[in-house]
């Protein structure tokens, strides 16, 4: 309500575990029953559309003039980009965009939701935003995954590693330039974080690197050992880089 503050795991944090949940239980059953056909196309592209309708109004309103702040509004998060992907791989079916959706979502998306830091409740604009973002791309993660059946590969980890490598270099010379400090690249959190377990900087970074990559590999792996699906998804042919 108006006025109230967002209390993680209580009673709205709860109904949107259970929203995403219904919701990503439902693409899956739908998407897996029209794999390969029109409809899957119609359900993957009008779940974009409802994506983008919640979404996009209010990037817009939260970088109008006068909320606009250099250091925290830029959506150039690896989540912001994860949302960019999803909508993407959302309306192609495009490998890539699907494989950037799996590894930014499903391990960096998903930590917002499990561990929110949020300060608005419903219905203000800034808890719709985040919800929407961050809930809606785990959800299209796993619609892409295992509904459409767009299974990742090597090709699909190295794609991920090459993007967020890139993202990384542009995204620390850019806080270099302007003092910011976005995906915490250049420093720490003032805040306590489980970054500080990790050394000073640059050796907090590296280790961040080494785990990522690492834990991407363990979610990579047990889909290279399953034989591939007898009914493709559209598009689900094209092949995201050399392997």
């Amino acid at each position: 309500m108006p006025g109230e503050t967002f209390t993680p795991y209580g009673p709205s944090h709860a109904a949107v575990l259970v929203v995403l949940a219904v919701l990503a239980w439902w693409l899956v059953r739908r998407g897996q029953a029209a794999r390969g056909t029109r409809a899957a196309n119609r359900l993957s592209t009008g779940f974009a559309i409802v994506f983008l309708t919640l979404t996009l109004p209010l990037q817009v309103y939260f970088n109008l003039p006068g909320r606009f702040a250099l250091g925290l509004s830029l959506p150039i998060q690896l989540c912001d980009l994860a949302w960019l992907a999803a909508i993407h791989a959302l309306l192609t079916r495009r490998r890539w965009s699907a494989a950037l959706t799996y590894y930014w979502g499903l391990t960096l998306s998903i930590q917002p939701i499990l561990t929110p830091d949020l300060d608005a409740e419903f219905p203000d604009p800034a808890f719709v935003l985040y919800w929407s973002m961050h809930g809606l791309t785990v959800v299209a993660a796993v619609f892409l995954t295992w509904g459409l059946g767009i299974r990742p590969g090597w090709d699909s980890y190295r794609v991920a590693v090459t993007a967020t490598a890139v993202w990384a270099a542009v995204v620390f010379a850019f806080n270099a330039a302007t003092g910011t400090n976005y995906g915490f690249l250049n420093a720490k959190p003032d805040s306590a974080s489980l970054l500080d377990l990790f050394g000073p900087w640059p050796w907090y970074v590296v280790v961040e690197t080494v785990l990522i990559a690492a834990v991407w590999a363990l979610v990579t792996w047990p889909w290279t050992r399953q034989p591939a699906p007898e009914r493709p998804a559209a598009h689900d042919t094209r092949r995201t880089g050399p392997g």
